[in-house]
């Protein structure tokens, strides 16, 4: 197995230099090369994680891999680690959140560090100094899963305002002395913008190597976050044994591109639903074929969405186009040049062939979480609300429907709480409390209210080379 930039102008690599490096030196996305063959039916998903890990990250030894799929599934909370519940007629709700931070960046994010540590120490790279930029969820997810990971540090930029509390707290009272948080003063996409640009540094990244260190992502654009995710999509197809369609909340759209590869991979996929929130680039992108970020950004309540700049769209752009990376380079150059492209009409036949869209603004976002609790007793956080919203307004297609619950609702308790009861306290945790009186559920993380902070710092986005550098002693 060998990658391969979606951009075409970088050397194909193994699975291990994948990993390590992230992002392609020539600022595309590692792809599999050649046509995926179907992976066989597996007994569960373990052993789907297992023979996955086998195809796509076949450097790595057996018994490690198997290690790696054990220590993931051992953090999660439920007897399933993703659950798939039977909520209203036609649909299921693939419950990702039973993980230790509540939200489904842990299925990869429990998994991804032991496969950088095995291969740091397999290519001698020496320790892995890992950036990642999150709306919040990713950080938070990056920082326990990597925490006490031998050969490997941490640094989560997330935006200064955005983020709900309880998201911000599991950031910055983690504990682990080889994680690190820091707020950026912007939005997600200023924080993408600015770790993309650190791995692109020429000067960083030899104080790095002088360092003996070697910066790698926890970000989507990394493909040991986007192949565990596929897992649970052949967890789905397996459990079903029929044809079925996914509604993916999504922002930077690598949760709906597992679900592709997935299909690619034999899931028996119709339609794929991207569900976004007033930040809607990527839901006008899939109806119109115009990919246009020059648009104003809006805070929601739905802030894992609140993104302009969706990443893993450009893996997707090489799939659409058959690998055509000359294809993929212009489109992306046109984006950084000009905020926009257009896809031509024929990638856009093949994009509607199997991609619908919706949103939702905040108000909608709560009317369906009170819809869900109201009709079916289901407490849906935001993000999975809006994929319930959008799916009441597309054509029926006759296939039962999965709609990924992407996050734990008790970490937007004041959100919850408001869209049930037209109110809510400011401060989440006296939200929380509230919310399980009414719904008579345990509240859950409420031991954040009063764990100590150990991050404070705001850094300026131009100022994040060098927030980078002191962080990791460089």
């Amino acid at each position: 197995m060998k990658y391969v930039s979606t951009r075409g102008q970088a050397p194909a690599v193994d699975s291990l230099q994948a990993l390590l490096h992230g992002l392609a030196p020539d600022g595309g996305l590692y792809v599999p090369q050649g046509a995926l063959e179907p992976l066989p039916p597996q007994a569960d998903y373990r052993s789907t994680m297992v023979s996955l890990l086998a195809r796509f990250f076949p450097e790595m030894e057996a018994k490690a891999r198997e290690a790696a799929v054990a220590s993931s599934l051992a953090r999660f909370r439920s007897a399933e680690a993703v659950p798939l519940k039977a909520v209203a007629p036609g649909v299921h709700f693939l419950e990702l959140f039973h993980g230790p931070t509540y939200a489904f960046k842990d299925v990869a994010l429990t998994l991804l560090p032991h496969l950088l540590s095995y291969a740091a120490q397999a290519r001698n790279a020496g320790e892995v100094c890992v950036l990642t930029a999150t709306s919040g969820d990713t950080g938070s997810a990056a920082m326990e899963g990597f925490a006490g990971v031998p050969g490997t540090r941490v640094l989560t930029f997330y935006p200064q305002v955005g983020t709900s509390e309880i998201q911000r707290r599991q950031m910055v009272c983690c504990q682990g002395e080889n994680v690190a948080a820091c707020a950026i003063a912007g939005n997600f996409d200023d924080a993408q913008a600015a770790v993309k640009a650190a791995f692109a540094d020429p000067a960083l990244a030899e104080r790095a190597r002088a360092h003996g260190s070697l910066l790698s992502s926890a970000n989507s654009i990394n493909i040991g976050r986007l192949f565990p995710q596929i897992c649970y999509y052949l967890e789905c197809a397996r459990k079903l044994a029929q044809p079925f369609d996914v509604v993916v909340p999504t922002g930077n759209f690598g949760n709906l591109l597992a679900a592709y590869f997935a299909k690619l991979l034999g899931a028996p996929i119709g339609r794929f639903t991207v569900a976004s929130n007033a930040n809607r680039v990527v839901c006008d992108f899939i109806q119109s074929g115009t990919y246009n970020a020059r648009r104003d950004f809006h805070v929601t309540n739905s802030p894992s969405m609140d993104i302009l700049v969706s990443s893993n769209v450009e893996r997707l752009l090489w799939l659409l186009t058959g690998g055509d990376c000359a294809q993929v380079r212009a489109w992306e150059e046109q984006l950084k040049a000009e905020g926009a492209f257009t896809l031509t009409p024929a990638a856009l036949e093949a994009l509607h062939r199997d991609f619908a869209s919706g949103w939702a603004t905040p108000e909608e976002t709560e009317r369906a979480i009170a819809d869900l609790w109201q009709r079916f007793g289901y407490l849906a956080d935001p993000h999975t609300a809006i994929g319930w919203k959008v799916l009441q307004e597309l054509p029926a297609t006759g296939r039962p429907t999965v709609i990924a619950a992407t996050a734990s609702p008790w970490k937007f308790p004041a959100t919850m709480l408001r869209a049930l009861t037209g109110s809510a306290p400011a401060d989440d945790f006296a939200a929380a409390r509230a919310l399980g009186e009414l719904t008579g559920q345990t509240p859950e993380l409420l031991a954040l209210e009063s764990a100590p902070i150990r991050f404070s710092q705001v850094t300026a986005k131009a100022a994040v080379p060098e927030t980078i550098a002191a962080s990791f002693g460089f």
